[in-house]
């Protein structure tokens, strides 16, 4: 589990616990940090709400075999981590997340995340 820093700003908290819970397949635990009408901004579109984000986190974090933080830093409100994944069909899938938080819950979430990896491990796959 990564453990905040003594005195890390709450956005930067929020932020370690949600990525903490997912990268553990904790789906529940990570959408516990997120409000119920959380927004999030993806390489593949928006996802609004909760349940939505169950949806599209679940698979992928279920998909994992590691994860690794990069960095974390952040005030009260904003939090920016970058990380590194692995699944079984990509070896790198590095990605960074920006989280607005409100009363200790994330309520927007703008993700970045290098789609290259992803889509050559699918046409390997389909070949």
């Amino acid at each position: 589990m990564t453990i905040p820093p003594e005195g890390a700003a709450t956005a930067v908290t929020a932020a370690l616990e949600y990525y903490t819970a997912w990268t553990q397949r904790d789906i529940d635990g990570a959408l516990s940090r997120l409000a119920e009408n959380v927004v999030c901004d993806a390489p593949a579109g928006r996802i609004e709400g909760r349940e939505a984000m169950r949806g599209f986190m679940g698979p992928f974090a279920e998909s994992l075999t590691g994860a690794e933080l990069i960095a974390a830093f952040g005030d009260d409100e904003t939090a920016l981590i970058m990380y590194d994944t692995t699944t079984p069909a990509v070896a790198h899938g590095p990605g960074a997340e920006c989280h607005t938080v409100v009363d200790g819950q994330i309520t927007h979430i703008t993700m970045i995340f290098d789609r290259l990896p992803f889509e050559q491990a699918r046409q390997a796959a389909s070949s």
